[in-house]
């Protein structure tokens, strides 16, 4: 059987699962859980099956799976502290509508894991060429930067403090964590360049996929229009938003020497 379509029967089963659970529950509980198990599962599953025992691939199964540890780690407790992901406000009551939203996550998984995937399910021993290690470099950045700035959201939130997180990395970005984010999927591409072979202008749909993602559809737009709502109109949220950028990290427009 072909990787991704193994990785498509895993994770749409696992979604599937969740799903029906949060469904009949109505709770948001394991939505971001259900995400971020789905990656490890494959990750976990591929390396299994094709007894990847060299560095290369153990390496690639390895990035994954800290990756997933890690954010599903953090999530999990976000949700388990707020209860409720105003993303599914609308949604819970509605089967078909809070549905797409499960296979919109599936599908995610199935893209963004495409190069790992790939490497995983391939036959052969593989070095660590060059190119791979800028990769893994640049996986260690993402996952720096993204560890970072949710450590620095999550202490705000429990300090109490009152109107949004400003300082930090989130000084230089209003959106740093998502910025880590597509580091470390690019990271992972570039890691897996090497031996991707015929896959390797399909698989770009990893990184430039979470990418438009984050930037368009369910990431940014979303917070965006949230913190609008809830800040729009104060003096220092305008200020904030006009000299800070949205994604990329950079100085204050106004504090540049």
């Amino acid at each position: 059987m072909h990787p991704v379509l193994l990785s498509l029967i895993v994770s749409v089963g696992i979604n599937a699962v969740f799903f029906a659970y949060a469904a009949l529950r109505r709770t948001d509980v394991v939505t971001d859980l259900s995400y971020s198990l789905s990656f490890a599962s494959v990750a976990l599953l591929l390396a299994a099956l094709q007894g990847a025992t060299d560095l290369f691939r153990l390496l690639a199964a390895v990035m994954v799976i800290l990756w997933a540890l890690r954010l599903g780690s953090y999530l999990l407790g976000r949700i388990l502290s707020i209860k409720v992901d105003h993303r599914f406000d609308g949604m819970r009551d509605k089967p078909l509508k809070f549905a797409s939203f499960w296979i919109l996550q599936a599908l995610t998984v199935v893209i963004v894991l495409a190069p790992v995937s790939v490497v995983l399910g391939g036959a052969g021993s593989a070095t660590l060429p060059g190119l791979s290690v800028a990769g893994l470099v640049l996986w260690a950045i993402g996952m720096a930067i993204e560890s970072l700035a949710d450590a620095q959201k999550s202490a705000f939130k429990k300090a109490g403090t009152p109107g949004f997180i400003r300082s930090g990395l989130w000084a230089w970005s209003r959106h740093p964590n998502y910025f880590g984010e597509t580091l470390v999927w690019a990271g992972m591409y570039l890691y897996c360049l090497p031996m991707l072979g015929s896959a390797a202008i399909p698989s770009l749909a990893s990184p430039l996929g979470i990418t438009a993602l984050l930037l368009f559809v369910s990431g940014i737009p979303l917070l965006e229009k949230a913190a609008d709502k809830k800040f729009g109109g104060q003096a220092a949220y305008e200020a904030y938003k006009s000299s800070t950028s949205i994604f990329v990290p950079l100085p204050p427009k106004g504090t540049e020497s």
